[in-house]
């Protein structure tokens, strides 16, 4: 395999939590319009961007395989949860 290739398939392992952590914290700005953001924006996407691709990690050495939906499910809860503590009042 190429190092082409490696990066590659490295991009679309990180792809659904790098997507999740821009959603998240770009949902959390337009939604909660009234709360104060602890965190600036790029610093919530990288938090949550972490936290996504240490549970897609945690998935693969777990199962052994990408891409199940209990990853997926978790992937989305983890991120959810974390940013829900970045934006919770002080």
């Amino acid at each position: 395999m190429s190092l082409f290739d490696v990066f590659w398939h490295l991009a679309a392992f990180v792809a659904p939590a790098l997507v999740l952590a821009v959603g998240l914290a770009l949902t959390s700005r337009i939604l909660g319009k009234n709360s104060t953001p602890r965190l600036a924006l790029p610093a919530q996407v990288a938090i949550n961007f972490a936290v996504g691709v240490a549970v897609l990690v945690a998935a693969l050495a777990w199962t052994g395989q990408d891409g199940r939906m209990l990853t997926y499910a978790a992937l989305v809860l983890a991120c959810a949860a974390s940013q829900a503590w970045l934006t919770r009042a002080r």
